[in-house]
């Protein structure tokens, strides 16, 4: 059968058949509305800018690694003594304040894992009654406030619960210090801790204030810790 009756068959309607041709095909009936190269251009600017704010940000997020990072080096060798006079107090190294100091210092250590523990007893020369009971240790903490918040909440657990917990300033040597006040055989006293990325310390000041107790335990940190 002869395939002329498909190549002499008229359209319906009178249209003309699509001829193809090797040009291609525009899908768009919109006018470009400018030269090729323009649009081109336009794009690659585009293209500049959204580089340029992927890079601010991601400069942004490296800025803040970098900081981060150079903390952590520096405060993760961390070293702890305890003088035998610091502040105006000198270490009481009675068999009775060694017990207490111990006790308070394994407390600790059991809560969180720690290279090195201390505890020890300061005394105020001016009122026993104002001892100064200090305890902690050394390690690497990638979260220092949290691991502080959770050092007070389980001191409220053991001793009664800590109210009015609130940051005060660290001092020179950074991280953070936070202060409250908890309830002891003697009434309310107020205790304080800091920790950085090396360094996690507790303390407990009775017949102080709060403030005091914080400038206390900056002055007593200044003596008591180095860095590598």
């Amino acid at each position: 059968m002869s395939d002329a009756h498909l190549t002499e068959r008229s359209f319906e309607g009178g249209r003309e058949p699509v001829e193809l041709t090797e040009e291609p095909i525009q899908l768009s009936t919109r006018d470009s509305g400018g030269d090729p190269d323009d649009r081109s251009e336009g794009w690659s600017r585009r293209r500049k800018i959204g580089w340029t704010v992927a890079l601010v940000v991601g400069l942004a997020g490296a800025g803040v690694l970098g900081v981060g990072g150079w903390r952590i080096a520096q405060q993760k060798d961390t070293q702890l003594t305890s003088p035998e006079k610091v502040a105006g107090l000198t270490r009481d190294d009675s068999e009775r304040a060694k017990s207490t100091a111990d006790y308070l210092r394994s407390g600790l250590a059991a809560d969180i894992e720690l290279d090195r523990s201390f505890g020890t007893v300061y005394r105020d020369a001016a009122d026993d009654k104002r001892s100064v009971l200090v305890f902690g240790g050394t390690t690497l903490l990638w979260q220092p406030e949290r691991d502080l918040d959770s050092l007070f909440r389980l001191m409220s657990d053991d001793t009664g619960a800590v109210s009015g917990l609130r940051e005060v300033p660290a001092g020179d040597l950074g991280g953070v210090m936070k202060c409250g006040n908890t309830s002891g055989e003697g009434g309310d006293f107020p205790v304080c801790g800091w920790a950085d990325h090396g360094s996690v310390v507790m303390a407990m000041f009775p017949g102080r204030s709060v403030d005091d107790a914080g400038g206390l335990l900056r002055n007593l940190r200044a003596d008591m810790q180095s860095r590598g």
